[in-house]
């Protein structure tokens, strides 16, 4: 019984048990109030059966000669169907009569005579049942050598009380059965947000949530999350753990993503790779075959200058790889205090060299020299690839401007240029390795134009002195600017707060 209630539903325990319990109050009180009516009717005819014996007694001392007399019973004022008997000393019974119904006494048949026999004269009560008759509540008192029995009928008593069961069974039963009623439209009223909260859940199970679904996940309705019931604090808990599903899986989506676009990135990596050093490789196969086929087919110098030229651009391709390997893997760079100020006005000095054909401006915003803790060759590297990136992919006559800024807590470092500008499409990937801008940016040549990895390298090395590095372009401007962590800024002067860059051409 146990185990089948246990797999019906929760409103049908719940309905089950109430009516249970219902049940069995009523019955404890049914029962409570039977036998205590039962009881307090006792009690009244117990104390009239006394009374009764105590006249019988009386009657009975009048003629005490007469043991067998029984005349008392003709008094008036005996109720109905009351019985009498003379005892002798030895409890027998001499004499027994029932008083009837507007008739004189009559004697009790053997049979019912012997039905009241072992009753002893101390004034206890008993319930005796006499054929004929039916049940006696009877009592015996012995008076100066005088014993009487007397006994009066227990029919109203039981009738009280089996009309006291019929009512309190009627009764129960139109109480359980509305109590029922009502306790089933309660609990079915109580339970409906623990229905919705069901309705939720199976909803969210039914969420093809394999296929990658991460958003837009069915909600347990706010009225049905209130802390201060239970079905609240069930559909608050659905609630916080279908937000835990959904964040498990959109960082399961951004790790697979992140997993895929670095495969992605690694492959297109390998493929550019493997292409920048097949073109040197090729030519220097081609330049090897022809010297082997003969002098004649080509001037040997020249043979040689262009081996020389593609070993050497193959050199700083395997360099510039190697670097940034090295960067990827996180391995320390050399420490030092760079003094940002002179390290840019030489890299613009380079840049002039190389470019003669560019304008070339440095602006210093900086009373003295603002120190960054790293490595100088690196830093260099940085700056001098951003500004050879400006002369690479902008046409002759462009205005290139470096400037170093010192901020409260870093050293800003702009490459700005009056160029074509980088395309739209190409801004978000401007910094991942390979990427250029041919279609857009006029390449200097084969020796002079990049493989794609200057810029990759400058975010790498910013990155690795714990800097970071932005770019904005338009057409007839393009800034890249470079934020580095300062060691020692210049000193502000409180006379003169704002600081105006000084530009110097160079």
């Amino acid at each position: 019984m146990t185990a089948r209630l246990r797999s019906r539903s929760l409103r049908t325990r719940l309905l089950v048990l109430i009516t249970a319990v219902l049940v069995c109050v009523c019955a404890a009180m049914a029962l409570t109030t039977v036998f205590a009516q039962r009881a307090y009717l006792l009690g009244n005819l117990d104390n009239r059966v006394g009374d009764a014996a105590e006249r019988g007694v009386g009657g009975a001392a009048l003629h005490p000669e007469l043991t067998r007399d029984l005349t008392f019973l003709n008094e008036t004022g005996q109720p109905a169907g009351m019985l009498a008997a003379r005892l002798d000393a030895k409890g027998n019974i001499l004499s027994a009569a029932v008083v009837g119904q507007d008739a004189p006494p009559r004697s009790l048949t053997t049979e019912q005579t012997t039905a009241l026999k072992g009753i002893a004269p101390d004034g206890s009560t008993h319930t005796r049942t006499l054929p004929g008759l039916g049940t006696y509540r009877v009592t015996a008192l012995e008076a100066s050598g005088i014993r009487v029995l007397a006994g009066l009928p227990m029919d109203d008593v039981l009738d009280t009380i089996d009309g006291l069961v019929e009512v309190e069974i009627g009764v129960a039963a139109v109480g359980l059965t509305v109590a029922g009623c009502v306790c089933a439209v309660v609990i079915r009223r109580q339970l409906r947000p623990l229905g919705r909260v069901a309705a939720t859940a199976v909803e969210v199970s039914h969420a093809p949530l394999g296929r990658g679904q991460v958003a837009g996940l069915t909600r347990v309705p706010e009225r049905d999350t209130d802390p201060g019931s239970e079905a609240g604090q069930v559909g608050a808990a659905l609630n916080r753990m279908i937000d835990h599903v959904e964040a498990s899986l959109a960082e399961r989506q951004r790790s697979e993503e992140q997993v895929r676009r670095s495969e992605e990135r690694m492959r297109r990596f390998l493929a550019d790779a493997s292409h920048e050093l097949r073109t040197p490789l090729a030519s220097i196969a081609g330049y090897a075959e022809l010297m082997n086929r003969g002098t004649d087919r080509i001037e040997p110098g020249l043979a040689w200058r262009r081996v020389n030229a593609e070993s050497a651009r193959m050199r700083s391709l395997v360099e510039d790889l190697l670097l940034l390997a090295r960067l990827d893997e996180g391995r320390p760079l050399q420490s030092a205090e760079v003094d940002m100020a002179a390290l840019v006005a030489e890299a613009v000095w380079d840049a002039r060299a190389a470019g003669a054909g560019h304008q070339w401006q440095l602006e210093l915003a900086l009373d003295e020299p603002v120190l960054v803790l790293g490595d100088e060759a690196r830093l260099h590297q940085v700056v001098a690839n951003l500004l050879a990136n400006a002369r690479i992919h902008t046409p002759p006559g462009t205005t290139v401007t470096a400037t170093v800024e010192a901020t409260p807590a870093s050293c800003v470092i702009r490459v700005r240029d009056d160029g074509p500008g980088i395309p739209a499409d190409l801004l978000p990937t401007v910094f991942e390795r390979f990427t250029r801008a041919d279609t857009s940016r006029t390449r200097a040549g084969v020796l002079e134009g990049g493989s794609g990895l200057g810029l990759a390298i400058v975010s790498a090395i910013t990155t690795a002195h714990g800097g970071h590095i932005d770019v904005q372009s338009a057409p007839g401007r393009t800034e890249f600017t470079i934020a580095l962590p300062a060691t020692r800024l210049p000193a502000a002067d409180p006379a003169d707060a704002a600081v105006r860059p000084r530009p110097a051409s160079v």
